[in-house]
């Protein structure tokens, strides 16, 4: 049976993750992009042209939340909307300005992020990837298990 988690050890790891949320951490300088226009870009990359509503689906938060972000790249030239064909709902795409700014901000993210991860050296990585990807795991279950609020 497992060691019961004393709240000590859940004090220690939950200020460790909420470390991680920190905005040097998140955002350090030297970066063009929010971090909300950050992870939009990234979504359509990742997914392509979308609608709010999956946006919103993929991003986890309001409706509201998401439409003030998309705004906001609006302004800042970084999105465009297109109508769907076959549809009244439009897609939020990224520009080209766009694209080039989440990638520059990529790089810088991932020289940082490397610089960090190398002081572990890679046998250390991958057990990280791995348990990160177990607690992820654990946590959505433990979400969906405890039901809405």
């Amino acid at each position: 049976m497992p060691e019961e988690i004393s709240e000590d050890l859940l004090k220690d790891i939950g200020g460790e993750v909420l470390r991680l949320g920190r905005p040097t951490v998140v955002a350090p300088a030297g970066l063009e992009l929010d971090r909300s226009a950050f992870r939009l870009l990234w979504i359509l990359r990742d997914e392509g042209p979308s609608t709010i509503g999956r946006l919103v689906e993929v991003l986890q938060v309001e409706q509201s939340t998401v439409s003030r972000q998309v705004k906001s790249a609006l302004e800042h030239g970084l999105v465009v909307f297109e109508m769907q064909s076959g549809s009244r709902s439009k897609l939020v795409r990224s520009t080209d300005a766009g694209e080039e700014a989440f990638r520059r901000d990529l790089d810088r993210r991932g020289e940082i992020f490397r610089t960090a991860l190398e002081t572990l050296g890679a046998d250390r990585v991958r057990r990280l990837a791995a348990d990160l990807n177990q607690l992820n795991d654990a946590l959505e279950a433990a979400h969906e298990a405890a039901g809405p609020s």
